[in-house]
């Protein structure tokens, strides 16, 4: 990124993220999407950013991290046909987290799609700043789903990252440790992933330990900064900034992945943390600063309309817009849902005791800046022929309804999207 500029921040966004349901009883809803797009253009942030609509990303591209089995496996499971394939249900991890819902596969091809996009805007230079709120689903691994999580868009990505970039950060602040990005880089000295997560008393996943560092060639290149409970702005920050410094100054890297889970949030449903929507935005804010190449996602959260804040906070941060967002939330489609108080910043209702004392602060501080002084040098990784961008297969007549109209399909999955079209009525896609 050039320093005397404004950045170019491309965005993410497809209204049919409304209309996918986890089912009623689940905290996953992807209608949040909804609500965090239309408080964007509530606060007028649209005229700040490029506006996309995603692809949706080929089976073949998905397969480039997932076992083509798995990937098989998900075009064809539907609702209808789940029992019949019941020991494909086990193998893949597909129950009570991780249904079988209406238009999963869709899903899947359009979240990944997105982030895809993004990684390859990044590397041929036309965005500094990717944003993609609908990806981030960083426990999926290359055989099964997990935790809510069917398709690894955040691996697939940094794997596009990687075909420019010799070396990629990845950068996790979700309440849950981000194992299958992880898991899928263990072994390599070519992406650093980061996570900041809550770790114990048997938290989901239950992987994350400060011990964990990787194997082999990615020796130390696994950083994971276990929390406990009430873990609140001043706690967090004590140990990212220092700590991701530290990570900038001896990883170096050409690009950044950071996934930003709103389930750290005070409040949230399924986490256990205290941070404040500054607080989580600060490390966006501290990332930013770097002018280095920037994947933005999501990932959890599931108080939503914390969520919708969240994120547009952040899109603001990442648009330079914060200073000028008014408290009071803007008239917007889903206004009601931000009741009582419609402000930015909401006050906590459920205050947890922080149990992360100062001594160890600093002994986990110690100890994860001693890991990173292991790290003699930055990696080298020799290059030869540019491998080429996301792969995009003959077009298949069978892929289509309409065969005839692929070429202006494919031409409006690319289109930015215009101002006439910010205001659509999604009303239907509303979802619980």
């Amino acid at each position: 990124m050039s320093a005397g500029r404004k950045d170019k921040v491309a965005y993410f966004y497809d209204s049919d993220f409304g209309t996918f349901y986890y089912g009623s009883n689940h905290p996953m809803k992807p209608h949040r999407l909804c609500m965090t797009h239309h408080l964007v253009l509530g606060y007028g942030l649209h005229k700040e950013l490029e506006v996309y609509r995603p692809r949706r990303a080929y089976p073949v591209e998905l397969a480039q991290f997932h076992s083509e089995d798995y990937i098989d496996f998900l075009t064809r499971a539907t609702p209808d046909n789940q029992d019949d394939f019941k020991d494909q249900l086990t193998q893949y991890n597909m129950f009570d987290d991780c249904p079988v819902f209406e238009g999963l596969f869709d899903f899947c091809r359009l979240y990944a799609g997105a982030s895809i996009e993004a990684a390859v805007k990044l590397n041929h230079g036309l965005c500094d700043i990717a944003i993609n709120w609908s990806g981030g689903l960083h426990h999926a691994k290359k055989t099964e789903a997990s935790g809510f999580c069917y398709v690894n868009d955040l691996v697939l990505a940094i794997l596009e990252l990687l075909k420019y970039h010799t070396r990629v950060l990845y950068i996790d602040i979700d309440v849950h440790h981000g194992d299958g990005v992880e898991e899928a880089f263990y072994l390599t000295d070519r992406v650093m992933t980061v996570s900041f997560h809550k770790f114990g008393d048997f938290f989901f996943p239950g992987t994350g330990n400060v011990k964990d560092t990787g194997e082999r060639a990615g020796k130390h290149y696994s950083v994971n900064v276990p929390l406990k409970n009430g873990t609140d702005d001043a706690t967090f920050h004590k140990l990212f900034k220092p700590i991701m410094a530290k990570v900038m100054e001896m990883f170096n890297p050409g690009a950044v992945v950071l996934q930003c889970g709103a389930d750290s949030l005070a409040n949230d449903r399924l986490g256990c943390f205290n941070l404040s929507v500054n607080g989580h935005a600060e490390a966006v804010r501290f990332m930013k600063a770097y002018k280095v190449p920037l994947l933005v996602t999501g990932g959890g959260g599931y108080t939503k309309n914390n969520v919708a804040r969240c994120w547009t906070y952040e899109t603001a941060v990442l648009t330079n817009k914060d200073a000028d967002l008014p408290e009071e939330l803007p008239p917007n489609d889903y206004y009601d849902y931000f009741a009582p108080d419609h402000k930015l910043n909401t006050r906590s209702t459920r205050i947890l005791e922080n149990e992360n004392n100062r001594n160890d602060i600093e002994r986990l501080k110690r100890d994860v800046l001693e890991n990173l002084r292991q790290l003699a040098h930055t990696p080298g990784a020799q290059m030869a022929e540019l491998p080429p961008d996301a792969y995009i297969p003959e077009y298949d007549f069978d892929d289509e309804d309409n065969p005839d109209a692929r070429l202006s399909q494919y031409a409006r999955d690319h289109l930015v999207i215009r101002d006439t079209e910010f205001f659509e009525d999604d009303r239907d896609n509303y979802g619980q």
